[in-house]
């Protein structure tokens, strides 16, 4: 496979593959982010498989990673965190309850 269709695959892959929120209250947030990062991979598909692009694939996919940049997938409790806070010995609730300072 082309090294710069790899490339672009595994940043549409980041874009979407994000982490699952701990609880239905962080689903808000993982919606709006998976939703602005699905728009951004759409625009870098519709970019790279139009029949003249004014830029490369390259191009694409730097710009792609950069409007992920801005979108990180953050602001919810993952599955994970969840898990390694019980771990720590934190109950359920403080499991799943966002630093302070974090938006939700």
């Amino acid at each position: 496979m082309d090294a710069e269709i790899r490339d672009l695959l595994a940043a549409v892959l980041e874009a979407l593959d994000i982490p699952h929120p701990a609880t239905a209250g962080g689903a808000k947030v993982y919606d709006e982010i998976r939703n602005d990062r699905a728009t951004h991979v759409v625009v870098a598909l519709r970019s790279v498989l139009d029949d003249k692009p004014l830029m490369g694939i390259e191009w694409t996919t730097a710009y792609l990673r950069e409007q992920l940049a801005k979108h990180p997938a953050t602001g919810y409790v993952t599955v994970a965190q969840a898990h390694a806070a019980l771990a720590e010995g934190k109950t359920w609730s403080e499991a799943v309850t966002l630093p302070a300072g974090e938006e939700q």
